[in-house]
């Protein structure tokens, strides 16, 4: 009786495994699509949740495209079209969905400002959000979950244009997610500003920073200091000839950047780092002479008279016309290496900066440094040494002043990636894809709470830049790095997970021809 008891009981095993099986495995022993799929692990930054359903879209010939905002909607049809060859008529504001369709409605309140909702199914791609920016990175989102060469700038026939169906639900970690360019160490048109935007756009960057003075140049013009571009902008690092940017120039990269969804942050840097300014006018000098031009790139020697009234006259000129040119909420007034002013004079000179920049209706951003001051309510500091400890800094945190992440032995792009880097510096150590991407923006600084953070930048310094191609080979594969650290949640950073996602974004910049690192910490597709 026990025997049979037990044969039965083991049969009822067997048979409940098999029932199993059939329903993990299909009935003809094969995976089924809906148990089996997910999404490619190809997304960078990862989203904050992403579901497959098992089906697949195909992006055919006849597909038409609708948007509730036209900027986005011709953004993504002029990327589909010129990849696919495809027409894609774009419908703004329609009542019918098209096959792929951008819509202001619809999103779950949680992805507020910036995040998206992105729902793919096999005949149809939803794009859901509460702003035109949110519609802006949920297109980005799909667009990595085409085929890589969908970023072809020409036609592609030999590709099926395929997705992976399900819904991803995303939002930003950080609020500020930027990118800074210098501009001063060596100069770069419009043209290459706007290239470097559209690059950045791909990865949710939501601000350009611009570097546009240092001693070794002056680039932006001011209609009443005539001298700080003509002459103080006419030279870069090395003798060559610099140049500048016109008022209608700034206002020109500060559109293409609205069209991109980013704000742009310009930096005047003071009271240090101010020779182009002060070989261009004398009476801004102490001793009333003007240095000459300087085209080396050693630090700290230069420094604006403090004690000089014409210096907050000048400055208030400055700021005011920028201020003018910039709808964005920043005038960053850097405040590093000022080794050549005293403390006393720096903490005075910052008191009254901010004073300047506030009564031109700006708020003030400035290297950490500028935490040695009194800092106002709005004004942001932003983090740039090699260790993780500033008292100064923590202090001003204590009492409300929010924090930019960019140490320099992490989140500088112009670091060599090793030894035998041929472009770049490396006297913040080497910074290769993992140490791009091993810390964590919120829990890096001792007695800063994370609630301090306010973001993290990716600061490119021009010292040993000189083209675009040399701004790709520095920022590809570091910068999507960093704005993972800012996007996602901290809870999916994963360094293998991402070397994997980043080694699909290779085939991508092959495509748009961008000429990055391949670093050895990640595996390359073939022929990426």
């Amino acid at each position: 009786m026990r025997v049979l008891m037990f044969r039965r009981t083991r049969l009822a095993l067997l048979a409940a495994v098999v029932a199993l099986g059939m329903t993990v495995f299909g009935a003809a022993g094969a995976t089924s699509p809906a148990a089996a799929a997910s999404f490619p692990n190809v997304v960078v930054p990862v989203p904050v949740s992403e579901s497959a359903n098992g089906s697949t879209f195909t992006l055919g010939s006849a597909a038409t495209l609708t948007a509730d905002d036209g900027g986005v909607g011709g953004y993504l049809a002029g990327i589909l079209r010129a990849s696919t060859g495809y027409a894609l008529p774009l419908t703004v504001g329609a009542t019918t969905p098209g096959t792929i369709a951008l819509s202001l409605s619809g999103a779950p309140s949680t992805v507020g400002a910036e995040g998206y909702q992105l729902t793919i199914t096999a005949s149809s791609v939803r794009v859901r959000a509460n702003t035109a920016a949110g519609l802006f990175h949920g297109a980005q989102t799909f667009l990595q979950l085409l085929p890589a060469k969908v970023m072809s700038p020409t036609a592609v026939t030999s590709v099926a244009w395929k997705a992976t169906g399900g819904t991803i639900v995303d939002y930003p970690r950080y609020e500020h997610r930027g990118a800074m360019l210098d501009v001063a160490r060596h100069f770069f048109t419009v043209a290459q500003v706007e290239h470097y935007i559209d690059e950045l756009a791909l990865y949710k960057v939501n601000y350009l920073h611009l570097h546009l003075s240092d001693d070794q140049g002056w680039r932006i013009a001011i209609n009443s200091w005539p001298n700080l571009a003509a002459y103080g902008g006419s030279t870069e690092v090395g003798g060559g000839a610099g140049g500048y940017f016109t008022q209608a120039d700034y206002t020109a990269i500060v559109n293409y950047a609205a069209s991109r969804y980013m704000t742009v942050v310009p930096e005047i840097d003071t009271p240090g780092h101010t020779n182009a300014a002060l070989a261009s006018y004398a009476p801004l000098n102490c001793n009333g002479v003007a240095p000459p031009l300087y085209t080396g790139t050693d630090v700290g020697f230069s420094s604006l008279c403090t004690s000089l009234p014409l210096t907050y006259t000048f400055l208030d000129q400055v700021v005011g016309e920028l201020a003018a040119l910039t709808p964005g909420p920043y005038i960053h007034i850097g405040g590093d290496e000022a080794s050549s002013t005293t403390q006393s004079d720096y903490v005075s000179f910052i008191n009254q900066v901010q004073q300047i920049v506030a009564n031109h209706g700006k708020a003030v951003m400035g290297w950490h440094n500028i935490a040695a001051a009194t800092l106002a309510p709005s004004t942001v500091a932003q983090f740039w040494d090699t260790n993780n400890s500033n008292s100064a800094l923590a202090a001003a945190a204590a009492t409300g002043t929010k924090i930019i992440m960019s140490p320099a032995n992490h989140a500088y792009l112009d670091m060599k990636y090793t030894s035998k880097t041929p472009l770049g510096q490396n006297w913040a150590g080497y910074v290769d894809v993992n140490k791009a991407y091993g810390w964590d923006p919120g829990n890096y600084l001792t007695g800063i709470s994370s609630s301090a953070i306010a973001g993290v930048e990716a600061p490119l310094w021009s010292e040993t830049l000189v083209t675009s191609a040399n701004i790709d080979y520095m920022a590809f594969p570091r910068l999507p790095a960093l704005m993972e650290l800012g996007w996602s949640p901290e809870s999916t950073h994963s360094q293998s997970a991402f070397d994997a996602r980043l080694g699909a974004q290779g085939p991508r910049w092959h495509a748009m021809g961008i000429d990055y690192y391949k670093s050895t910490q990640v595996k390359w597709p073939t022929g990426s």
